[in-house]
């Protein structure tokens, strides 16, 4: 079994970002156009000022966790990771299944829509991801039109991108693969890290306190299925946060037959040691003892 660099640790934003940012370059090497679109998207005056305000109401206004430009990045890295193993073990995307470009391209859409998925936010947390598309077209055209210069094929892209960043929280479910990889990278950001700063401004509830339980979400190539998603918890009440959050966008999107979740504790977390290694089922959607 082999890991993909993905970082989802407790660190310090400055460091979350850094090697978030590393990760997703080292991801692209092999993809210039995937690489470009990520710093034009990280470049963008208008994305960057979105996902600070998006972060300001989400977090200091509602006491939710990070929904900024650190959270864009760490899901970022765990969407391209998730589409190399998708990629690798010979899935065919719905970027070529359409018709709209390769495997090239698909990164691009995969890419720009997890790291545009929250940009709604800055408007209102009901009804984000309607806003979120209104709000995303003017970046994806100017980030779109740099790169690829038939208007056709940029616009069958950013059907497949808007389709990502509308249904990244399954209401509607998520259609396409690609989409199904935001929705599913959305949901590994669950560690501490994030949950720290919305338990510190006074948010103490499940949500909260069982994100403080996730110590790291690993990305490895699993051996039944192609993604393996490991979620390693300090408290067993992390598992809370691994069903609510991620297990559930794995079993609504179109990744259901492509990834499995495992969620285990370690280290002297306080408690009986309630769950010790679970694994989600293959058929079944229900963690079963591993």
């Amino acid at each position: 079994m082999t890991e993909e660099r993905v970082v989802h640790v407790a660190s310090p934003k400055a460091k979350l970002y850094a090697e978030a940012d590393q990760a997703i370059r080292e991801h692209l090497k092999a993809f210039p156009k995937a690489l470009k679109a990520y710093e034009l998207l990280i470049q963008d005056p208008e994305a960057r000022a979105g996902w600070n305000m998006a972060n300001y109401l989400t977090m200091r206004k509602l006491g939710y966790n990070d929904h900024g430009r650190v959270h864009a990045l760490l899901t970022g890295a765990a969407s391209v990771a998730i589409l190399r193993l998708l990629s690798e073990a010979g899935v065919r995307l719905d970027t070529l299944e359409s018709g709209a470009g390769e495997l090239e391209d698909a990164y691009v859409v995969v890419l720009l829509s997890t790291m545009l998925h929250d940009l709604g936010n800055q408007v209102h947390r009901v009804g984000h991801e309607a806003f979120g598309v209104t709000l995303a077209l003017p970046i994806l055209n100017r980030i779109l039109e740099k790169i690829y210069p038939d208007p056709e094929q940029r616009t069958a892209l950013r059907a497949l991108i808007l389709h990502g960043i509308y249904s990244h929280d399954l209401n509607p479910e998520p259609l396409t693969l690609e989409a199904g990889i935001t929705a599913v990278a959305d949901g590994t950001d669950i560690t501490k890290g994030r949950g720290r700063k919305a338990f510190a401004l006074g948010s103490i509830d499940i949500h909260s306190i069982s994100a403080l339980a996730v110590d790291e979400v690993r990305i490895l190539k699993g051996e039944k299925v192609p993604v393996e998603i490991q979620v390693t918890m300090n408290n067993s009440a992390g598992i809370f946060q691994v069903e609510e959050t991620l297990t559930k966008k794995v079993l609504r999107s179109p990744l259901r037959p492509y990834v499995t979740v495992v969620a285990m504790t370690e280290g002297d977390g306080g408690d009986q040691r309630i769950v010790h290694r679970v694994r989600l089922h293959e058929s079944e959607d229900r963690f079963v003892l591993d």
